[in-house]
């Protein structure tokens, strides 16, 4: 499919060839296609948003990534090998609704199992060197909490903390085996404005900083735009990739959705997408109406709103 620009990445990548390459992908769920002729390349300590309305696969396309869901065409290089073959440098947050207040687990330990992903609290004798692993697990683990913000809290039952707290922790998890590449599904959903300003700018200073290669799906685009080296924007009608002011303009999204869409731009710097429909096959949220990130938005394919 013709993008506005699916080749040019910055930064490093595995072997000259990539931190993530599809090209050509597909992907079908049963007899239905979500998307094909998908062309993408992610270079080392690129920021990528995923977008685009409900049921259109932007949530599997982390799976294909992580190798759970395989192409049905193309190619598909993850770290330079095979989806599924690196994941153990692969840092991923799914889509989550919030623990319940029941949940007793620390926040210092939900870390540490994206760690060690093993039982915690066991008493052994331990060897030499296995206490110095520990010792350097230990530093690593409070060093990553006191990365992304959480050293206030992080001793604290997760199930009692608020949603912006919950998800810094959860980030910290993810990052803590110091992941080449970091998944994000919907990570700004269900929390307030300044929580997701606040996780937003975490995410991008990380991904600036630590050279961390980026790609999450959102609804709102607004939040990370700052942030963005581009964006892949997946329609009823193909996909687009490229750098922001390339992809989300009139004239791509109408094209992605077969039918006349606006982009216009808030005096505050905010995206507003006008006349955006809804997916085929949902028939709920607005027809036509502005949407900015709100969630009177329709679901996705996993529940989260549609940008």
């Amino acid at each position: 499919m013709n993008t506005p620009d699916q080749t040019g990445a910055a930064g490093s990548s595995p072997a000259g060839g990539g931190v993530l390459v599809l090209e050509g992908a597909a992907v079908a769920v049963g007899a239905r296609t979500l998307w094909s002729g998908f062309d993408l390349h992610v270079g080392g300590g690129e920021f990528v948003a995923v977008l685009g309305p409900n049921g259109v696969g932007k949530s599997t396309l982390l799976q294909v990534i992580l190798g759970t869901v395989p192409p049905s065409a193309g190619s598909v290089r993850v770290l330079g090998g095979p989806p599924g073959s690196a994941n153990d440098r692969i840092g991923y947050l799914p889509q989550r609704r919030g623990f319940d207040p029941s949940v007793r687990i620390r926040g210092v330990d939900l870390v540490r199992l994206g760690l060690t992903g093993t039982r915690f609290g066991v008493s052994v004798p331990l060897r030499p060197a296995a206490r110095r692993r520990r010792r350097e697990d230990e530093d690593r683990v409070a060093s990553v909490i006191e990365r992304v913000g959480a050293a206030a809290y992080a001793d604290r039952a997760i199930g009692h903390l608020s949603g912006g707290e919950q998800q810094r922790l959860l980030i910290a998890q993810a990052l803590v085996r110091r992941p080449e590449l970091l998944l994000l599904d919907e990570p700004l959903d269900s929390l307030d404005l300044p929580n997701q300003a606040a996780v937003a700018s975490l995410i991008g200073s990380i991904c600036c900083d630590e050279g961390v290669s980026v790609v999450i799906v959102a609804h709102d685009v607004n939040p990370i735009l700052p942030y963005l080296n581009r964006v892949v924007y997946i329609g009823t009608a193909g996909v687009a990739s490229g750098p922001p002011e390339e992809v989300i303009t009139s004239a791509t999204l109408s094209r992605l959705y077969g039918t006349p869409v606006e982009v216009l731009h808030s005096a505050g710097g905010r995206l507003v997408v006008v006349g955006q429909p809804d997916a085929p096959g949902h028939h709920h949220g607005h027809h036509g109406g502005l949407i900015d990130g709100d969630h009177s938005a329709p679901a996705d394919e996993n529940g989260g709103g549609a940008w």
